[in-house]
């Protein structure tokens, strides 16, 4: 009886230290993932902000969606080059090179009045951005106790989750005040403060990168479901971040709606996302990622090609309806990019698919809706976007189980 008590009172003792352990490391992770939610916000804040940077530079709608792929273009650049920049410097450096870089861009940003300069200008801010995640990933591993990896990462990825509710609350609540131009002032000098603190104060990161593995290519890229999950990436940041970059600017130009009503409406509906990955991951458990990644496009296309045809009361709940859905993709997306090809191959996979992703969903898909919008049929445009995202419905279905993983479910 004694031995019993002995070792239940050993096995609580290990669980109290183990989750001490966490919460003592919960300060240097949130200072992270701070930095991450900067980073994240100075991309995307653009887009709550388009209708005043419309009229107060004068630019059509198609110019204002090429922000979001100059911004991609320099986030793709930048997140292949990342192993180079942590390599010659160490990983510490480079967030905080990040930090403040993407800081003083963001200040070019808001001084800008030619659409070029700006434009240039968010080519640096999605470069700055770029170097910032994988030395942001391995100085959160080297802080964090490996049986806290899982927890530790959900935190970090809690940052654009929430930069997305954040986003266009923060534009309304500065343009009470300000213009768009101070509300991007704000986020350059919270980020180069933030860079400035980790510099001083942070802790992690304090070795070099790796540079990249050209070798590692070859098998990758001989993988067909390598080619078909690169497409489906794409397919579903085109859902989330591609028509989040201009649906405020669609509610208020083709919907009627007052900025103010626009913006809070999309900050409100990007509030259940943020608990939809754990739903998407359970689905992907039970049902395996393939159908649920075919499913999700299947519902998202839809729900997109509605949100370009209705209007009146039915927009508000397409608005809201549409980005839980698309949010579902992820969870099972990156489990079955996960399961391509050799271990030693899997964070290069995640590194060429994420950041091509970007640019056509995050970069292109808004510049096309623009080009749409300026020729008088902004609705088409994101109906025409809803069709290239159910496409993504077949495109899963041809997801086919690999030597050492399992796309489709298997019962056990």
């Amino acid at each position: 009886m004694d031995a019993s008590r002995s070792q239940d009172s050993g096995k609580d003792a290990g669980r109290a230290a183990d989750k001490a352990s966490f919460v003592s490391q919960l300060g240097p992770l949130l200072f992270l993932t701070t930095i991450f939610f900067i980073n994240f916000v100075g991309r995307i804040v653009p887009a709550p902000l388009l209708p005043s940077i419309e009229t107060d530079l004068g630019i059509a709608h198609a110019e204002a969606g090429s922000f979001f792929l100059l911004t991609s273009m320099g986030y793709f650049i930048a997140l292949l080059c990342s192993g180079f920049v942590s390599s010659r410097l160490n990983h510490r450096r480079t967030i905080v090179l990040s930090a403040v870089s993407v800081g003083g861009a963001l200040i070019c940003v808001s001084l800008c009045h030619s659409l070029w300069i700006m434009r240039a200008a968010l080519f640096v801010v999605g470069m700055s951005a770029g170097i910032y995640l994988p030395s942001g990933i391995a100085a959160l591993t080297s802080l964090i106790d490996p049986r806290h990896w899982g927890k530790a990462i959900a935190v970090h990825e809690l940052a654009p989750n929430l930069g997305f509710v954040a986003a266009p609350l923060l534009a309304e609540a500065f343009m009470i005040w300000f213009s768009w131009r101070g509300v991007i002032v704000f986020l350059g000098v919270s980020s180069i403060m933030a860079g400035a603190a980790f510099h001083f104060w942070g802790r992690g990161g304090d070795f070099p990168g790796e540079s990249p593995n050209f070798g590692a290519l070859k098998n990758l890229f001989a993988e067909r479901a390598f080619w078909i999950m690169a497409v489906l990436f794409c397919l579903g940041i085109c859902g989330t971040l591609g028509i989040y970059t201009m649906l405020p600017l669609y509610l208020v130009i083709d919907q009627g709606f007052n900025r103010n009503w626009a913006n809070t409406l999309v900050a409100l509906s990007r509030i259940p996302s943020v608990f939809m990955a754990l739903v998407a991951g359970w689905l992907s458990d039970r049902f395996g990622p393939r159908m649920t990644i075919a499913s999700v496009f299947l519902i998202t296309g839809l729900l997109t090609i509605l949100l370009g045809t209705v209007s009146d009361a039915w927009i508000v709940a397409l608005v809201f309806l549409q980005p839980v859905i698309a949010a579902c993709f992820f969870p099972p997306g990156f489990a079955a990019l996960s399961a391509i090809g050799p271990p030693s191959a899997r964070n290069v996979s995640v590194s060429l698919t994420i950041p091509a992703a970007f640019v056509f969903g995050g970069g292109a898909i808004p510049m096309g809706i623009g080009m749409m919008a300026d020729m008088g049929f902004f609705d088409l445009g994101i109906a025409l976007t809803g069709l290239v995202i159910l496409a993504g419905f077949i495109l899963a279905l041809f997801l086919k189980p690999g030597r050492s993983n399992s796309l489709a479910h298997r019962p056990s």
